[in-house]
């Protein structure tokens, strides 16, 4: 019997050996080189972040991908992270949007429905617990209430119920706009996210619920006791509590990565892929229309629901600001950025708009000031001349702009296409392509495209 030979991509062969030689190499600059945390220390902070990217291919010994995972998440980030806590965060928060991302991924990626007010389900999250978990609950159901607010050991049983919250809105969601597609579908998403924006904003009256525009703070952390237990060893109680976040995202991050690759690889996965490529022919094949497209809505909206919560408690405060479009078309632009339909792409992208955002621009801006106030001077013109409000760190959003256009005019399926994307799109096969976690999509067969009639 003959078969089609698949050719395997380069990047497993060449993850094999350099992602924990980077890992290492770049641990133990950053330990005796690059201690502070200028533009370069962080630089090399991140490329031994890096390593992580390189691991996750499938070709990679398992071994080394746990070698690698281990080293970098267990012992570099929370080494670097407990000397200073900025590091923790950085990594906590790129961990966020990850499963953010990956959890649109289902809807947008998988299922191809465009959905502009992701960002509603992580202020569901946010603001069950900011409200059952601090003072406002008080002042929603009188002070009378013994068990109110809840005690900060009832956070995970509420972190269960946060996400099953969020998976009913989602469905909630999903019901009226079944019908709708493309554009339509993107405009009733947008609008049910601003919905969820001006309620937070308003509901602080006639009965004070979210405490309206002011927003809710002294909102409980979880494990408290456990972080002031630690301190008792060594190290400050506020950084015990970091490392605490740190752990919980990373441990829920990878749940969800496990779940979307499992969904993935399903009979719902293969039905969200044929209604995402023609909704009339999954239909005629026999695929529920309804019934599938409740379960992405479902399923994307719930990661974001256990991350909001996650957020909440983090920031101690949140407010409706928090949760606009802005953010919504953040997250989508990561999953763009990355690849749709890729789980590896959807983490590479909020990895790189994340850092991006908190350390490059940040540590970019830091440097350049530096450079103008000891009055470099570039072909005889000197940076003095420029106005102080010029700040690389303002120009966010034009960078981001800048980022997707380039992404669509030379890169369109993302920078880690799943190969399906890549043969839709008639790409040659990347040299990183989704082959994540040794849980990425099968390998399809290459077939060799005939030319069309006038073609040489």
């Amino acid at each position: 019997m003959n078969t089609l030979s698949v050719s395997q991509p380069k990047g497993g062969a060449l993850s094999s050996w350099f992602s924990p030689v980077l890992a290492v190499s770049t641990a133990i600059l950053k330990a005796m080189v690059f201690t502070g945390t200028g533009m370069a220390d962080t630089l090399v902070f991140l490329a031994c972040l890096s390593s992580l990217f390189f691991a996750s291919d499938r070709d990679v010994a398992p071994s080394v991908r746990r070698f690698v995972f281990l080293f970098v998440l267990v012992g570099v980030v929370p080494y670097f992270g407990m000397a200073n806590t900025f590091y923790l965060d950085v990594v906590t928060q790129v961990a966020i949007f990850a499963a953010l991302a990956v959890g649109l991924n289902i809807v947008v990626g998988f299922a191809g429905l465009l959905d502009l007010g992701y960002v509603a389900f992580f202020a569901v999250g946010a603001y069950l617990w900011a409200i059952l978990g601090s003072p406002q609950a008080l002042e929603l159901f009188g002070a009378g209430s013994s068990f109110l607010p809840l005690p900060v050991n009832a956070f995970f049983p509420c972190l269960l119920l946060a996400v099953g919250a969020a998976a009913v809105i989602g469905v909630l969601l999903g019901l009226p706009v079944l019908r709708l597609r493309g554009d339509y579908l993107a405009i009733v998403t947008l609008g049910f996210g601003e919905v969820i924006r001006i309620l937070a904003n308003n509901l602080d009256r006639p009965v004070n619920i979210t405490n309206g525009p002011q927003g809710i703070a002294s909102i409980g952390q979880p494990l408290e006791g456990l972080a002031g237990w630690l301190a008792g060893f060594g190290g400050e109680a506020f950084k015990w509590q970091a490392f605490i976040y740190y752990a919980l995202v990373i441990v829920i991050l990878a749940v969800a990565v496990r779940s979307v690759s499992n969904l993935n690889h399903s009979r719902i996965g293969r039905a969200w892929i044929a209604i995402r490529e023609d909704e009339i022919a999954a239909q005629a094949m026999g695929v529920p229309l309804t019934k599938t497209k409740l379960i992405a809505f479902a399923s994307g909206a719930s990661f974001a629901g256990a991350m909001g919560m996650i957020f909440a408690a983090k920031q101690t405060f949140v407010s409706p600001e928090s949760f606009d479009l802005n953010q919504s078309i953040g997250i989508l632009a990561m999953v763009v950025l990355g690849g749709l339909g890729s789980i590896r792409g959807a983490i590479l992208g909020a990895a790189l708009v994340t850092v991006l955002n908190l350390q490059l621009l940040k540590a970019f801006s830091a440097w350049f000031n530096d450079l103008r106030t000891g009055g470099v001077e570039i072909l005889g013109w000197s940076l003095a001349h420029l106005p102080a409000q010029f700040d690389p760190a303002k120009y966010e959003r034009l960078i981001f702009g800048l980022i997707l256009i380039l992404m669509m005019l030379y890169r369109p399926a993302g920078l880690v296409p799943s190969r399906r994307r890549a043969i839709e799109l008639n790409e040659p096969a990347p040299e990183f392509e989704d082959r994540s976690f040794g849980l990425a999509e099968a390998d399809l067969p290459r077939r060799k495209r005939h030319p069309r009639k006038g073609e040489a």
